[in-house]
Formats: C-alpha cells, sequence, structure tokens
C-alpha cells in the first residue's frame, strides 16, 4: 500500500487543474503514483497534445487482459476551484466528480493487489466532461477485459439506469447594419432567441423508469456591440435523453428550420445496467463514457459523492463517504470475479 493516504493523494490530484483540455500534469500523477507503489504496468496512452489516457494492470498478473477494470475520469468542469477541507469534507472542483472516485478506485485497487488479486485494472480517461473523447480512443485499444465498474457520483448507490445525452450547436447568421437603421441588417439575436424558444415549445419524451427528457441551454453568445445588429449568434445545448435520440434529432431540425444551423456534436444513448447484491440501487439523470467504452466489457455504474453538489461552488465529498467507497469498490471487483 502506498505510504500516502487516500486524502494526501486526493489533495495532490485536486491541486493540479485538470479542465477538459488541459488534463495533461494529472495523468502524468497518477501514473508517477502508480508506477511508484510498485507492482503495475502503467501505460499513458496519448488522446491529443498533451492529454493522455491513464491505463494501468497488475505485473503480477497471469497473462491476458484484466477480467475486470475499475475506470473514471481525470478531467473537470470549469472553473477550476483549489481544493479546502474541514474536518469531515474535502471541498473543490473534482472532489466528487471525479477525482474523489479515481482516489477510491486507485486505493481499492492497491487493497486487492495486497491480497493477492491480480485480475484487475484501471482506466483514467480525458474529455467526459465534453466530447468523451478519452473513452472513444480508449475503446480502440480495449485488451478484452470482462467487466468495467464505471465511477461517477451516484450517492454510492449501484446505478441499474442512467439517461443519455444529446449535445448540440445552433449557429444563427444575420446581417450587419448600423442599429439607427435596423432595417438595413438582419439580427442573427433574434433568430437564436426564436429558434430557442421553438426548442423550449417541444413535446419531449419521457418513460417510468427515467423520467422525462431535458433541455439546458448551456452557453450562448453573439453580436459585435449594442449599436450593431448582430450578424452571428450561438448557443450550445444539451439534452438528457431518455430513448433513442434519432426521432428527436429529426424534430429539432424540423423545428429549427431555417432560422440556425444544427450541428450534433456529441450523442450518449441512455442505458440500463447490471446490480449486484449488497448495494442500493438507484437511477440518475445524467449520462456517462459507459456508451463509449463498450469494449471494455458488460458495465456497472457506482461511485461516491452526489451529482447535485458536482459542477457547482460547493462541490465536495466527505471523508467518511469515500474511505467507504474504497470498501465498495473492492467488493464489487471480488463478485464480479467470483462469477462463472
Amino acid at each position: 500500500m502506498s505510504h500516502l493516504t487516500i486524502f494526501e493523494f486526493l489533495r495532490g490530484l485536486m491541486e493540479l487543474d485538470s479542465t477538459s483540455g488541459q488534463e495533461g500534469e494529472a495523468a502524468r500523477y497518477v501514473a508517477e503514483h502508480l508506477r511508484g507503489w510498485g507492482g503495475w504496468e502503467v501505460e499513458l496512452w496519448p488522446v491529443e497534445h498533451e492529454r493522455f489516457n491513464v491505463y494501468a494492470r497488475r505485473t503480477d498478473a497471469r497473462g491476458g487482459a484484466p477480467q475486470v477494470v475499475m475506470s473514471t475520469h481525470l478531467d473537470t468542469v470549469p472553473p477550476y476551484w483549489p481544493w479546502r477541507e474541514d474536518a469531515t469534507t474535502i471541498y473543490g472542483r473534482g472532489a466528487c466528480d471525479a477525482k474523489g472516485i479515481v482516489a477510491a478506485q486507485v486505493f481499492a485497487a492497491q487493497t486487492l493487489a495486497a491480497e493477492g488479486v491480480t485480475d484487475i485494472g484501471l482506466l483514467f480517461v480525458v474529455g467526459e466532461e465534453r466530447s468523451s473523447a478519452g473513452a472513444i480512443a480508449a475503446n480502440r485499444k480495449a485488451p478484452g477485459s470482462r467487466f468495467l465498474v464505471n465511477g461517477e457520483p451516484t450517492e454510492s448507490r449501484m446505478i441499474r439506469a442512467a439517461k443519455g445525452a444529446l449535445r448540440l450547436d445552433l449557429r444563427a447568421r444575420g446581417r450587419a447594419a448600423h442599429s439607427g437603421y435596423p432595417e438595413l441588417g438582419r439580427s442573427a439575436i433574434e433568430a437564436l432567441l426564436a429558434a430557442l424558444a421553438r426548442l423550449n415549445a417541444l413535446a419531449l419524451p419521457s418513460n417510468d423508469v427515467l423520467g422525462a427528457t431535458t433541455i439546458n441551454v448551456g452557453t450562448i453568445a453573439g453580436g459585435r456591440a449594442p449599436n450593431v445588429v448582430a450578424d452571428e449568434a450561438r448557443a450550445e445545448l444539451l439534452i438528457r435523453l431518455v430513448e433513442d435520440a434519432a426521432p428527436l434529432r429529426e424534430r429539432i431540425r424540423e423545428a429549427v428550420g431555417s432560422l440556425a444551423e444544427v450541428d450534433f456534436v456529441l450523442e450518449i444513448p441512455p442505458i440500463h445496467l447490471r446490480t449486484l447484491a449488497g448495494f442500493e440501487t438507484g437511477v440518475v439523470a445524467f449520462a456517462t463514457d459507459i456508451p463509449k467504452l463498450e469494449a471494455w466489457g458488460e458495465p456497472l455504474l457506482f461511485g461516491p459523492g452526489s451529482i447535485t453538489v458536482a459542477h457547482t461552488s460547493e462541490e465536495h465529498i466527505k471523508k467518511s463517504e469515500l474511505l467507504e467507497a474504497v470498501g465498495s469498490y473492492a467488493a464489487i471487483v471480488r463478485q464480479l470475479l467470483a462469477m462463472p
């Protein structure tokens, strides 16, 4: 076992700004610690520029692919906030989404290795918060594992279903003009707002397990100056899916019409998952990298922390839940390895 405590390891990881697109330092941090602890064959898999996935397996394995791989993501949403803590809790960007989970999985793997378990691996990817670039790249290098234990903040529940995601960009184009003579121009901002209003008016699908499809307008921008009729405007949207996206994509195109160009940039389908005895179960309204890691084996989803504080200025994880997660991940791996 490492000379570091799990909290020291997590603090060091949280000191690094690994906002999507700049995960290189975080990847090297995890890889260097695994190598330093011994018994791990560690690889940095380039994704693009200074971005790397981390893949590790036991050097004392009997050969072939590890049967069970624990995985989560290294990147975080912006902006970066440094960590702070009190007696019970660690706060800061990545505390639960998902650097705390990285720490729990690493220490669970160390616990299992100390028991002589060798048929395990670790996979930490980049880009989950933006494009799933790391998962897509990792899927091309899957070693043939039987199970993938994915980590996201699920309040220490094993998840039986999760929503998907459809990310799209809208871009409206207009004609610039002096704002004193608006009849000489065409406002891209007005066109974009009209397109967004049409999308918000759509009747969206729902089902009994995952609930309602939702739309979030995440970013919006456009125009040149307050005295210029806007010649361009754009927005980024994320839709939480509960069913196949194909019919909805068509309805979006019809609703937007000629008001704006629609570019679908990422699609992750909703999923239904295996659960294990002995764990509280639940359903979540967020998407994961699991559908982009299909070559890594049958997936399960579990993690400490709450998604309700992720992506906020109050992101945190309870120290007690983090310690319990180490034991929970180890127990999940033992159950999976015992399966015929």
